[in-house]
């Protein structure tokens, strides 16, 4: 069992939290608050118990030197300091010796948060590839090293990894949440266990669906990766997005697994995708050629619900449909809807997903949205996570 933020003492140490701050900005204004509240708890706790509290994170990815004008932190200090009633102090460089000043002179509750990591990529990728040098000076600069960052814990960066190995490391409580909730989907889930895929790319699945197969009593298929699926079951999709290399994979999935995948039955589809486009709506086989398949149908919702009513626990990735454009918003909002009203157990794996849940107003009928699309994915299939694993044990 890892070390949390509670089994250290934090009164006048130096706390570096690496957080997930990773949110959208446009013209200076964050549009999704809700990482920035997800590790406000964590936040709390370090000031409540008198850490010196300095915040770390990354912001979308740094190539040019304009990139670093549109990804600053500053916006998000503000509104940390908003949330926290407390000021939280930008410092609008990644190392340097206004940041050691600055650090060096904290109080006990004061916060510090730290331009954008990823500012170290623009050369040599220095946080990406985990510089050892950089993540020794970061780590020079607390006492005590923080992990609340479950959107990065599987990337070895310096500033989780990279810190990690030089400080007494701990994890905070979004990430403690995390692994509590995304457990529950492997070790002994109660059943009927569904799992619902979307999105995409069927790649993106394998790892999860391998892992997940043989503990879920099915799968209902949704999204861009049915498409594959039905080319492999021997129906027409005219235009619809086709992975050819997975055409195989799937057809194998299918032969094995015949009583545990569910596909679409109906597919609403268009000749283009824009908001205001025409859309047909077509059971399997009479899709047109030049016609793209962007939803389930209104009978495949029906199907699924056969599916989900009486679960115990129901984990979904990947929405059911281009959920962006209202004509194919129809299928993702009515599975929310359906997955809110049962009594199961319900985790939305993070990305677009968690995205559609909020667009909606579902987030608060849902047992666990997680904070990370991709790290609860590569959690899920079981994959090595160096970022926690690193991380000291009790």
């Amino acid at each position: 069992m890892k070390k949390t933020i509670k089994d250290y003492e934090l009164n006048g140490k130096k706390v570096i939290i690496r957080c997930d701050f990773n949110v959208p900005i446009e013209n200076g204004i964050i549009k999704d608050e809700t990482r920035l509240k997800a590790s406000l708890k964590t936040i709390r706790y370090a000031r409540k118990m008198g850490a010196k509290v300095i915040l770390l994170s990354h912001l979308g990815r740094i190539k040019t030197k304009e990139d670093k004008q549109k990804y600053t932190l500053k916006p998000v200090a503000e509104k940390l300091s908003k949330l926290l009633r407390k000021k939280v102090t930008f410092i609008n460089q990644t190392r340097g010796e206004k940041l050691e000043t600055a650090i060096n002179t904290m109080k006990n509750k004061d916060v510090i948060l730290i331009e954008n990591t990823r500012f170290e990529d623009l050369e040599d990728k220095k946080e990406s590839n985990n510089d050892e040098m950089l993540g020794k000076y970061w780590a020079s600069l607390g006492d005590i090293f923080i992990n609340d960052a479950f959107g990065t814990i599987h990337r070895n960066h310096a500033s989780n990894l990279g810190i990690a190995t030089h400080l007494p490391s701990g994890i905070g409580f979004l990430v403690e949440n995390e692994i509590k909730n995304l457990t529950k989907l492997i070790d002994n889930p109660k059943t009927p266990y569904t799992i619902i895929l979307g999105g995409s790319k069927v790649a993106d699945k394998i790892g999860v669906i391998a892992n997940l197969i043989n503990k879920a009593d099915y799968i209902l298929i949704s999204g861009g990766m049915a498409f594959t699926f039905l080319k492999a079951a021997g129906f027409s999709i005219g235009s619809s997005l086709c992975e050819k290399d997975k055409i195989n994979y799937c057809k194998n999935l299918l032969d094995k697994y015949e009583s545990k995948i569910v596909l679409p039955i109906d597919i609403i589809t268009a000749k283009d995708i824009k908001e205001n486009t025409k859309t047909y709506e077509r059971f399997l086989g009479e899709i047109e050629e030049d016609e793209i398949g962007l939803d389930i149908g209104p009978k495949t919702t029906e199907v699924f619900k056969q599916y989900l009513d009486d679960c115990k626990t129901i984990f979904w990735n990947g929405p059911a449909g281009y959920f962006e454009l209202k004509p194919f918003q129809n299928g993702t909002k009515t599975l929310l809807n359906i997955i809110a009203n049962t009594k199961a157990y319900t985790v939305i794996g993070g990305g677009d997903t968690a995205r559609a849940a909020a667009d909606f107003n579902y987030q608060d009928k849902i047992s666990h949205i997680s904070t990370g699309g991709g790290a609860s994915l590569a959690f899920l299939e079981g994959k090595k996570l160096e970022a926690l694993d690193i991380i000291d044990e009790k």
